[in-house]
């Protein structure tokens, strides 16, 4: 009605000034401006909430980190807290515990590294002459040592610039450092306070819901706890596995710095996903490489076949009773985590696609295939046409 009265309006002002109805001019709904107004203001909120996102995007890192990392540790603060220690204290003592191991692993690398470099400075021009040799008896050529002296001098110098132009940046890698440093740090306050104080910290959570879905939200919350924390024990007990099995091999090969090896191949390749099989049997085989030809060989062999042996007896035993995902999700979730936050993603992957598929298992009801499901379905028998004279039989 107010619609046909406007244009009503607009139609009498037309004819009292002489010109055609057509040319009325009709006046916008009373609900645009205010429309208008709203989708401007809904416009402007989420435009101020992605500027917001974009500038704590490292707060909720740290924070999904620290989050992730209490899940983890807080199956063993429980168990110290149901002896009668503290929570404060326990995860003091969890914190503790798993600073020594870092340090541990660190250090050892570090000999190893030290080591390895210095045996391959020690015997460079050895190895130098041994591939002069091994080229000139294979394809037949006059090559001295002098030659490849020289072209190492040249890239040599190469590399020698680059690094002096790193060196001029000391202050951005500096900067770069600091920021890590920081980031660690603020990871370790939060992952602290997260356990330490989280029976507190759900009950808050909680609170601020009504009592129907507050059972709910505890229920989440100890499926995230039981998958984080039943991944990072799995993939212990098999890291564990691994550097006895790589030692003793290593051993028996005698290949030096077999305990720092060992370490190596168990650590890197359960807690890096994907690769971190390949970047684990690298080490070993380029330092028996460097030892003895064959001896790289057999190490290459034996990675190989504990891999299949790992993958078909142990992995399957292990995660049985801690977590079971399919080696193409996780495939899969370690490039999805690396597209949306890079490195810390990748990590990440894992843990929370298994709290997802732990909710799926909790809150989403599955049904048994039946046989006559697998079973093609049968075709309907049609029924003949009646004609004319079935119809007069009648």
């Amino acid at each position: 009605m107010a619609a046909d009265d406007e244009a009503r309006s607009g139609t009498a002002v037309a004819e009292v000034s002489g010109l055609p109805a057509s040319w009325a001019v009709r006046r916008p709904p009373r609900w645009l401006p205010r429309a208008l107004l709203y989708t401007a203001l809904a416009v402007a909120g989420l435009v101020t909430v992605f500027w917001v996102l974009g500038k704590v995007q490292g707060l909720l890192t740290i924070l999904m980190v620290s989050l992730f990392l209490a899940f983890a540790i807080e199956p063993a603060v429980n168990w110290l807290a149901a002896r009668g220690v503290r929570r404060g204290a326990g995860t003091g003592v969890v914190f503790a515990l798993l600073l020594v191991l870092v340090v541990a692993f660190v250090w050892t690398l570090g000999a190893l590294l030290v080591n390895q470099v210095t045996m391959l400075v020690q015997n460079a021009p050895d190895y130098v002459q041994d591939v002069v040799d091994w080229i000139n008896s294979t394809f037949d050529q006059d090559i001295s040592g002098d030659d490849l002296t020289d072209y190492a001098s040249e890239w040599s110098s190469t590399i020698e610039k680059y690094l002096v132009g790193i060196a001029g940046n000391v202050w951005g890698i500096g900067t770069v450092a600091i920021g890590a440093l920081f980031q660690s740090l603020g990871v370790l306050l939060f992952t602290f306070y997260f356990a330490a104080d989280g029976p507190r910290f759900r009950r808050w959570v909680c609170s601020l819901l009504p009592p129907r879905q507050q059972k709910h939200v505890l229920r989440a919350w100890d499926i995230a706890v039981e998958k984080t924390g039943g991944y990072i024990y799995s993939r212990a007990l098999l890291a564990l596995c691994s550097a006895v099995a790589h030692y003793i091999a290593l051993r028996v090969f005698d290949v030096p710095s077999a305990f720092a090896l060992a370490l190596w191949v168990g650590v890197v390749s359960q807690f890096i996903p994907t690769v971190g099989t390949y970047l684990a049997g690298a080490l070993p085989v380029l330092v028996a490489l460097v030892h003895e030809p064959i001896t790289a060989l057999w190490i290459l062999l034996f990675i190989i076949a504990y891999q299949q042996f790992e993958n078909y007896v142990l992995q399957p035993r292990i995660t049985a009773t801690t977590m079971d995902m399919h080696p193409a999700v996780a495939f899969g979730a370690v490039i999805a985590g690396a597209a949306i936050l890079g490195p810390t993603g990748a990590l990440l992957a894992i843990p929370v696609t298994a709290t997802l598929q732990g909710f799926a298992g909790a809150y989403v009801r599955r049904y048994e295939v039946t046989e006559d499901a697998d079973a093609p379905p049968k075709k309907k028998r049609k029924a003949p046409k009646q004609t004319p004279a079935d119809t007069a039989g009648e």
